[in-house]
């Protein structure tokens, strides 16, 4: 199973996952606590390990933004988190290669959508970012790879684990105080990869 650790923005968050390296890391480009900017993403990304996949989380923003990001190379993949619709992918897929992760909030057990031309799904819960799960019994196998997020942590991991998903992606459940703490991020990664170290 892969793994992703997003909301990454400190020098010290791309030194952890260096060391532990995970499948993908995720820089917040929306209006979030976890929020970058270009130049500050520009700099974390220098210093990431080439191993590793940088995906952009975006809600409803500007395509050219986006396509400036994929064309300096800051971003490997791009993740639309808001309300992005079939137009909006056709359009951003015109100008850019890039993978593309689409989130669906799951409100209840009815509430995926399909979308064309996109390489993956991100099922999180109803309140993105909150740090909340929703009930994993509402997954069910989509055409294409899922990453799961949604308040994954040391309590749930194990039943994360069970579910039939490509990658989880965790983000709150590797902080304390609202920072990445590396033996939050290190547990993790080694219970996923049960490796006991």
């Amino acid at each position: 199973m892969k793994i992703k650790i997003c909301g990454l923005k400190r020098m010290e968050d791309i030194d952890y996952v260096n060391h532990y390296l995970p499948d993908y890391i995720g820089f917040v480009f929306a209006s979030s606590k976890r929020q970058v900017d270009l130049i500050q993403a520009k700099q974390l990304k220098a210093k990431l390990n080439q191993k590793i996949k940088a995906v952009g989380v975006f809600v409803n923003q500007d395509i050219e933004y986006i396509t400036t990001l994929a064309n300096l190379h800051i971003i490997d993949l791009i993740q639309l988190h808001g309300q992005e619709d079939q137009n909006y992918i056709n359009e951003l897929i015109k100008q850019t290669t890039l993978p593309i992760i689409k989130a669906i909030c799951m409100k209840d057990e009815n509430s995926y959508e399909t979308y064309q031309n996109i390489d993956y799904y991100l099922l999180d819960s109803r309140q993105a970012g909150s740090g909340q799960t929703f009930d994993w019994k509402w997954i069910k196998q989509l055409d294409k790879p899922i990453f799961l997020a949604g308040g994954i942590d040391d309590h749930n991991i194990d039943q994360a684990l069970k579910q039939n998903v490509y990658s989880l992606d965790v983000s709150s459940g590797v902080e304390t105080n609202g920072v990445k703490d590396e033996k939050k991020i290190e547990k993790l990664i080694r219970r996923i990869r049960h490796d006991k170290g």
